[in-house]
Order: structure tokens, then sequence, then C-alpha cells
């Protein structure tokens, strides 16, 4: 599956936008990336399986073509693009986001045509699935870490470097001690990589009903 590399899924969604509020757009996007950037504890930074997240309005002008003998397009609608990488099944990540930041989603997604809001689940859910493009290339530098997995690497690495510079010229006794205390205070960045659980969307049908 070309959206799946390692634990790490790719998704793309493309939604048309009325001409007319790409400017309303690209004010709510701009404000929202500032909150956002400025503000750790934001909901959207809380949801740590998040490699990338971002939203990015395209003019109907700015459509890239193949080659000049590409005829140009005469589109009616610009378009909202959201791009994201995330650790866990397509469903996980949806439901999260509908869970976490409902009021976000549909701030940003509103002005996008047939949306049907992001609660209730289902009919969000087969929005994003309907206008999602399959990744045709997808590279990840490590694809049997998670985002936890890298953050406790890094983690690890920089405690493994403190430990070695005070305890370097301690004698064996003392050393034993530290050592096992330092084991007790980084066990929980001793995780293991590999391989990423079965994810759920290979073959989904958007569901018929109107809700949950």
């Amino acid at each position: 599956m070309k959206n799946v590399t390692g634990k790490a899924y790719s998704i793309s969604v493309f939604t048309p936008i009325k001409p007319w509020t790409t400017w309303l757009n690209k004010l709510i996007m701009w404000y929202a990336s500032i909150c956002i950037g400025r503000d750790p504890n934001s909901d959207l930074k809380k949801l740590s399986f998040i490699h990338f997240a971002r939203w990015v309005v395209i003019e109907k002008q700015q459509l890239p073509r193949l080659s000049s003998d590409q005829p140009e397009e005469d589109l009616e609608h610009d378009i909202l693009f959201f791009e994201s990488n995330f650790n866990g099944t397509w469903d996980q990540y949806i439901d999260a986001f509908s869970d976490v930041i409902p009021s976000g989603l549909n701030l940003i997604w509103y002005w996008s045509e047939r949306f049907p809001g992001s609660r209730p689940i289902t009919p969000f859910k087969n929005y994003i699935f309907q206008n999602q493009v399959w990744t045709d290339y997808y590279f990840n530098a490590t694809p049997g870490a998670a985002t936890n997995d890298v953050k406790q690497g890094l983690h690890l690495r920089k405690a493994i470097k403190s430990f070695h510079n005070r305890t370097k010229s301690l004698p064996a006794e003392q050393f034993k001690q530290a050592y096992e205390q330092f084991l007790t205070e980084i066990q929980q960045d001793l995780s293991s990589t590999g391989s990423g659980p079965q994810l759920s969307l290979i073959f989904r049908q958007p569901a018929l009903t109107g809700g949950e």
C-alpha cells in the first residue's frame, strides 16, 4: 500500500472551495498557524502521533501543467489541500481529529463544497475518503519508528551522554549503583521499533448512512 511506509501513513486531501472564499481561508489559516505555533499546549500539538500536518490554499491558476501541450483547465473552484503524516490507522487518525479539534476542522473546512461538518463522524469520514488522493511515492527515513519512538530516542541519547560525563571517573561499586539508578530513570525511553499496526484503510467503502 503506497500510503504506508513502516509505521507512518500519508494522507492527501483536496477539497474545492469557492474562489470568493480564498482570501478568507488564507486569513483563517494564517491566524491558526500563529495561535498553534505560539501555544505549546495547543490541542493539535497534543496529538503526538502526528508527524506533520498542514493546510494550503491552491488557487486554480496555480495548478501545474505537465507540459505546454497540456490544455489549460477552466476550473470554477480553488483548492484546499490538506496533507499529513501520522502513526496508527486511518480511522484512528480521523477519529482523533474529530474528537480533539472539531471546531478547528469546521472553521478550516467550512468553506469547502459539501463539507458535512466534523461531527457526526461517519459523514466526515466519508467526505475525507471521497476527496483523498492516493500517494504514488512515500519515503520515510525511520520507517520502524513512530513519532514517540524518535522523541524517546533523542531523549535517551542526551541522557546517556550526560550519564557518561558524570560517571566516567567513578569506582566500580559507585558506577554500578549509578547505572542501576540510570536504568530506572530512562526505562520509559526504551521502546522497541518495528512494523506498525495493520492499517484499516485499504479498500474502505464509504458508509451509506447519514450519521452514527
